[in-house]
């Protein structure tokens, strides 16, 4: 058996990204975009539950974000995930990816018991690739990165297909291991119907300290006892939990700053039209060579 323990990320829909929603420190107001699970998470996710399908073990789902966050955490139940962790703190705020890399390890440290580590190769919102080979790095673990397929598993080693430029790589490396794996790697699953009536319910701490504002019958140690005994309990961690450095953390540990933000509007050029017959044929393909694009 081994167990796998997956970093997942809600991220904005960059789609809908314009300057409206940029802060004056540069960091992204995720409140007003709507938020989405990160694709290549989802599909890093995918290639551990095919692990625990063939050799059996334990997926844990791991996300560090706003109490929102919680949502691709029931995403994660639903696909198959056996736990799942909120690491959440309004002190995590503004975090660049050095201080991401640090809180996350400082959370795995916690969960342990893992063979493998694996990581979408980056999220949308940043498309820096860096969180996952940088939280190798603060666990002193080997990584492959740009993961394309996992060929082989022995007792203590793995062996992976990496994309690289023009073609792959085949590297072995010892468990445990870090991997970031790319989007063409794995499908992801549909959600199983009885896992999301299963788990549609399951609530974080956050989620069931709302339930209890405003009413005087609930108790929050009754309803966090209540969702455990159900299995329906997202766990939380705080930094207060993990017992963090505050320097290292948000914007305090983050290093990265913004220092310039532009909106980019692409405006389209003259336009031609072409007559649909044989001359104005010849004379768009005249134009193309012209303008050396062929010939």
């Amino acid at each position: 058996m081994y167990n796998s323990i997956v970093l997942v990320k809600q991220v904005p829909d960059t789609a809908n990204i314009s300057g409206t929603v940029m802060k004056d420190d540069g960091t992204v107001n995720r409140s007003k975009l709507p938020a989405i699970f990160n694709h290549e998470d989802k599909v890093a996710l995918e290639l551990a539950l095919q692990l625990k399908d063939k050799f059996g073990g334990k997926v844990t789902a791991i996300t560090m974000g706003p109490p929102r966050a919680t949502d691709v955490l029931r995403e994660c139940l639903f696909m198959g995930a056996d736990e799942v962790y909120l690491v959440t703190d309004r002190k995590f705020a503004g975090a660049d990816t050095l201080a991401t890399s640090f809180v996350l390890s400082e959370a795995i440290k916690k969960i342990g018991d893992f063979d493998f580590i694996f990581a979408g190769r980056q999220a949308i919102d940043g498309d820096t690739a860096q969180v996952g080979p940088q939280t190798a790095e603060k666990l002193d673990l080997p990584q492959i990165s740009y993961v394309e397929q996992v060929i082989d598993l022995k007792e203590k080693s793995v062996t992976i297909k990496k994309k690289i430029d023009g073609g792959h790589e085949i590297l072995k490396a010892k468990l445990p291991v870090l991997l970031t794996v790319i989007k063409e790697a794995a499908n992801p699953r549909p959600f199983s119907a009885k896992k999301v009536m299963a788990f549609k319910g399951a609530k974080s701490l956050t989620e069931l300290e709302a339930m209890t504002e405003g009413n005087s019958l609930l108790y929050i140690d009754k309803l966090v006892h209540e969702f455990q005994s159900r299995n329906l309990f997202i766990k939380t961690l705080t930094s207060d939990d993990l017992k963090l450095d505050l320097e290292k953390c948000g914007i305090k540990g983050s290093p990265t700053k913004v220092y310039k933000i532009e909106s980019v509007i692409l405006a389209g050029g003259n336009q031609t039209k072409i007559e649909n017959s044989k001359k104005g044929i010849s004379q768009l393909v005249d134009k193309l060579m012209e303008d050396r694009i062929f010939g």
